[in-house]
């Protein structure tokens, strides 16, 4: 399969200093303001990138939750893979990618687990169907077949009730400490604008990188 004729010009807005502030936070909820009223679906997926001791890498999908000064909020099963190697090396990449705008924004620092309040606060805004699944599904685990999964659902509703599961302890939320935030925008002929901040120690370093 040969893909290298595919290409699409970039030629939407640019970005430059001036407009992206001395912070990244301003610039973030702006640009995700963006995204959510151009009606892009799911707007706060992001691709997750962890890696085991020896620097084997794994990407998945995951649902941005919350983004502050303190980090950016995800939540997971700790026993699932990225759980597993966020445990045994703690710094992870993510990049949320809002195409139709031609802007994607890259987040790299330390992930650390929330706190259990938060993380049951989480946890009880979900809908009970999520909250069951997330409760019976031993994520990342093989499993027989999907009638295993569905005969696991189905005990957990039953034993939980209407009101529905607790928060299983393996379950919960990490945040991801910004110690660098890229924010990157396509302009024509590749010469894309790259501004990045980055953290040293209480400030904001701000920064422009070649295409």
């Amino acid at each position: 399969m040969d893909l290298s004729a595919m290409r699409a010009e970039y030629a939407r807005d640019g970005l430059e200093e001036v407009g992206a502030g001395l912070e990244p936070i301003g610039l973030f909820r702006s640009w995700f303001d963006d995204a959510v009223s151009a009606g892009l679906h799911e707007p706060n997926a992001m691709a997750l990138a962890s890696s085991t001791p020896d620097g084997a890498p794994s990407v998945r999908i995951v649902l941005l939750k919350h983004l502050d000064e303190d980090g950016a909020v995800f939540f997971t099963s700790y026993e699932s893979r990225k759980g597993v190697e966020i445990q045994a090396n703690p710094r992870v990449a993510a990049v949320l990618l809002w195409h139709p705008l031609q802007r994607q924004v890259r987040v790299e620092g330390a992930v650390s687990r929330v706190s259990a309040k938060e993380s049951d606060a989480y946890f009880a805004s979900r809908p009970l169907g999520s909250r069951v699944s997330a409760a019976a599904s031993p994520q990342s685990s093989v499993v027989p077949d999907r009638d295993d999964l569905e005969q696991r659902v189905a005990r957990v509703r039953d034993q939980a009730g209407a009101d529905g599961p607790a928060r299983p302890p393996e379950w919960g939320g990490y945040r991801i400490a910004l110690e660098s935030v890229e924010f990157w925008q396509g302009r024509e002929n590749r010469l894309h604008d790259r501004i990045r901040f980055v953290r040293v120690a209480d400030e904001w370093r701000r920064e422009r990188l070649a295409p």
